[in-house]
């Protein structure tokens, strides 16, 4: 089981708001693949996968603000 992380887009980054999840639990994802739109005061952009696997967990809700280093999802690794 791997977790998925806010990463830090820059050094002045505090805080993002996950915008939408691409992916839903149940999902199969490719590393590198987007499983959702993050929103910082300087940029949009999506979270990527960093492993392949199966999506067995969606923790925080969209609309949520998240911070860099917050696991927002699990997934089972292939």
């Amino acid at each position: 089981m791997s977790d998925i992380v806010v990463p830090q887009w820059g050094l002045t980054m505090e805080e993002a708001t996950l915008v939408s999840w691409l992916k839903a639990v149940g999902d199969h994802v490719d590393e590198g693949e987007p499983i959702a739109d993050l929103e910082t005061d300087k940029t949009n952009a999506e979270l990527e996968s960093t492993v392949a696997g199966t999506i067995t967990e969606l923790l925080v809700e969209e609309g949520t603000e998240v911070v860099p280093g917050q696991v927002v999802a699990k997934v089972q690794d292939d």
